[in-house]
């Protein structure tokens, strides 16, 4: 694929305002409306307060297990082994140049690596489908209804930009670089799983197969730390896979996907059922319309938290899950073209948009 050396500037300004945006509703929403929800009470902690409201707000239950993670390590039993590494590491590391603030640095670590993100992304679509059909997709997935998440002390913008960036090098061809960067997703999120079916084909197609291949058997390799990791902290190499069943009740469906669909059916989980067939079919037109390796890791992305769903909520956090998704984002670029339909789709986004805000400030549980 060749390089893109147009102007990333789009991608930056639409990441830019669309944050600056999304901060001044929270913050609103945290001081006009605060104690209008005590749902939070719970789950609040001491590390979820730093440096006042303007920041606090960006953290928000999952938030205090990164910090936790941050600051004291792995535990067990606890929910601790749950969350992936890479993210909290950073968070500890960063921590110490912002002197002792573990809460800004991991805004900070979101911020950076969303921002990267964009712009590789921006990249990569406008290499594959046209500048116009770039600006379209950062715009989508930037007023994406759960993309106040890469601003948040959570994990989505450092797997986002290493997704991303995996496909980007694989479409290169410098497959052991791509293994490595999948590698790290995975030590990111569990959903980097999904990644290495859409790496697999890139390296068949390679004209060198065999070395290829081999590129992308590191990003297993990477993960293998983890269980490592583990072992030598709790003395539980598996603890990471214990902790999603006792903790969210997760466990692995025996039907599949087919299995999630069916219990979401049970539950009544129209809206977040809505969300997945919507990112299948978007998935299947990013098959045709990009490239096989886009399609797969879109639905591999929806079929993961199918297949290994909550009883607690089957499909608990898949409007969450499904944001870095970023093909579907591509697919939908290439439906939505003339200038009413962009602002008509972006419109109906940012509402979605703004309603979670605000419920993610007030400490509702959003995804």
């Amino acid at each position: 694929m060749p390089d893109d050396t147009r102007s990333v500037s789009p991608a930056l300004r639409i990441f830019l305002w669309s944050r600056v945006a999304i901060w001044i509703v929270a913050v609103i929403a945290a001081v006009f409306f605060e104690g209008a929800s005590d749902r939070g009470a719970e789950w609040d902690s001491a590390r979820l307060h730093e440096l006042g409201t303007v920041l606090d707000v960006w953290a928000r239950w999952d938030s205090d297990w990164f910090l936790r993670i941050a600051g004291d390590g792995y535990s067990w039993p606890s929910s601790t082994p749950a969350f992936l590494p890479l993210y909290p590491f950073l968070i500890a590391a960063l921590g110490l140049v912002t002197f002792g603030h573990p809460l800004l640095a991991g805004v900070v670590i979101s911020l950076v690596a969303g921002t990267a993100a964009f712009v590789l992304l921006y990249r990569l679509t406008a290499a594959k489908l046209g500048v116009a059909a770039a600006r379209r997709t950062v715009l989508f997935l930037a007023l994406a209804p759960t993309s106040f998440f890469l601003s948040a002390v959570y994990s989505e913008s450092l797997f986002l930009l290493l997704v991303v960036a995996s496909f980007l090098t694989a479409e290169r061809g410098n497959f052991w670089k791509a293994g490595a960067l999948a590698g790290l997703a995975l030590l990111t999120r569990t959903a980097g799983v999904a990644l290495l079916p859409a790496l697999i084909v890139f390296a068949w197609r390679s004209p060198n197969r065999r070395r290829a291949l081999a590129g992308v058997a590191v990003a297993p390799a990477l993960f293998a730390l983890y269980p490592l990791l583990l072992a030598i902290w709790i003395g539980r190499p598996l603890a990471f896979l214990e902790a999603q069943k006792v903790v969210w009740e997760r466990h692995l469906s025996p039907a599949g996907p087919i299995g999630g669909v069916v219990a979401a059916v049970q539950d009544r989980q129209v809206l977040d059922l809505a969300v997945a067939a919507t990112v299948v079919v978007l998935g299947v037109i990013a098959w045709q319309r990009i490239g096989a390796p886009y399609g797969l890791y879109v639905l591999g992305s929806v079929a993961l938290p199918l297949s290994v769903y909550s009883d607690k909520a089957p499909l608990l956090s898949m409007q969450r899950f499904v944001l870095v998704a970023f093909p579907a984002f591509m697919a939908l670029a290439t439906i939505v073209r003339t200038r009413r339909a962009t602002i008509v789709t972006a419109t109906i986004l940012s509402a979605g948009l703004a309603f979670y805000v605000v419920r993610w400030a007030l400490w509702y549980w959003v995804a």
